[in-house]
């Protein structure tokens, strides 16, 4: 087919409609049925696993496998990145890494704690954080490409409602799998055959996205092993460019913080939930989780398009800052909450404040670019930035639960993320935006 024209209505939806596609990942295996399935392979009050040749609190442990596989998105970005831009097919890129994700989580349904499975079962795990991260890498920086900047906040929180619709429907669709079983065994059962439906969802729904996308410009060249960390130079070059760019340069210090905190908390949610709430059964357990992240998604919904009809109005950069104010709160509010009920109004209020976040963040960049065609760059810069920032929230989150035993104290250290991060938004230029 033709390529299509930028701004054109059928590209931008398109683009969004990924979102529908790999968002079943981070709601069904990030963030709600694999951290209960994970829970209860622990049968015991002290739930401890033994793997790399050491004994890890097993919250620890996964805390920590999530943070090296964004360390290795984090150096492999800029490598796939440079590759991609050299030789103009970037979705061939984002393909592969979508394929990845996906086998990763139909092989999720082997997972196992015994000794002689878990690192499979940990690469598993990888696998489908891996591809689904490295997939966003190319996924962001087609936003300049296929949106022209005045249409780029209302795309961006199009692609991340579509995301949460379609996650909540592959949700509830494992939610009735789950709960229509009676005993415990046949429930984890269902629990692994979800994480096969998300691993099927993924690689089937994002063919219309790779239809429809543009492959990027072809220059005929084949990789050498002189450009193979050619996206290094570039991401030195994009640092070189913020040195003359105040404004840009202050922004990506204040998102690294705070994107370090908001990702560490979304990751672990469930987690801290399964852990420290509560919840007086396993089945009021299972039932309450999954159900707090369903609110969490609508709420999303409804926080996306709040936070871009106020940055409309009040700019970018003042809503961020009133956002951060909002999860710093959340975060002193988590450490002391104990029953469903306080954990369900957290939930709430993470929902209204998580989609805003995320695709304001995302927006803001694209607009504070500077007129370049290297889209690839600036976008590998902004997500190595992002990766390493939860690298170092996670390391900090799992160490502060390892040492002490509770995730409580991990969470409350979170609150001086928002704080420095409102700190440096205040740093930032003021322009019309």
């Amino acid at each position: 087919m033709s390529e299509l024209k930028k701004g054109s209505k059928k590209l931008l939806n398109a683009w969004a409609f990924y979102d529908w596609a790999n968002s079943v990942y981070t709601l069904t295996i990030a963030s709600s049925i694999f951290p209960i399935f994970y829970s209860a392979l622990f049968l015991t009050e002290i739930k401890k696993v033994t793997a790399f040749g050491y004994e890890f609190k097993s919250t620890a442990l996964i805390t920590f496998v999530t943070a090296f596989t964004f360390l290795v998105v984090a150096v492999l970005s800029p490598i796939l990145s440079g590759i991609a831009d050299y030789v103009g097919n970037k979705k061939n890129f984002m393909k592969f890494f979508c394929y990845v994700g996906s086998v990763g989580c139909i092989g999720l349904y082997w997972f196992s704690i015994e000794p002689d499975r878990i690192h499979l079962s940990l690469l598993f795990y990888f696998m489908g954080l891996i591809g689904y991260w490295g997939s966003l890498v190319f996924y962001n920086s087609y936003l300049p490409d296929i949106a022209f900047e005045e249409q780029q906040d209302s795309i961006s929180a199009k692609g991340f409602s579509m995301g949460y619709f379609g996650s909540v429907l592959l949700l509830i669709i494992n939610l009735v799998m789950v709960m229509s079983q009676e005993t415990g065994e046949d429930k984890m059962q269902m629990m692994r055959y979800s994480f096969i439906t998300v691993g099927i969802w993924w690689a089937l729904f994002s063919q219309y996205t790779f239809y429809i996308l543009p492959k990027g410009s072809s220059s005929g060249h084949k990789v050498t092993k002189s450009i193979i960390f050619n996206g290094f130079k570039e991401l030195k070059g994009v640092w070189n460019q913020l040195k003359q760019n105040l404004r840009l340069k202050r922004y990506l210090y204040a998102f690294f913080v705070f994107s370090m905190a908001v990702q560490t908390i979304m990751l672990v949610a469930v987690y801290f939930g399964e852990e420290e709430i509560a919840w007086g059964s396993d089945e009021a357990k299972t039932t309450g989780l999954i159900s707090s992240i369903l609110v969490i998604q609508l709420v999303a919904i409804l926080g996306a398009f709040l936070t871009s009809r106020a940055s409309s109005k009040f700019g970018n950069i003042k809503t961020l800052i009133a956002v951060n104010f909002i999860w710093m709160a959340l975060c002193f509010y988590a450490y002391f909450m104990k029953s469903p009920m306080e954990f369900y109004i957290a939930a709430s209020l993470v929902g209204l404040v998580m989609g805003g976040i995320q695709s304001l963040a995302r927006s803001t960049y694209s607009k504070f670019l500077p007129d370049t065609e290297d889209t690839t760059s600036y976008f590998s810069f902004y997500d190595v930035a992002e990766k390493i920032g939860i690298v170092i929230g996670m390391l900090i989150y799992g160490f502060i639960d390892q040492i002490t035993g509770s995730m409580r104290n991990s969470i409350l250290f979170l609150f001086v993320f928002f704080l420095l991060g409102i700190v440096l938004l205040f740093r930032i230029p003021k322009k019309d935006l």
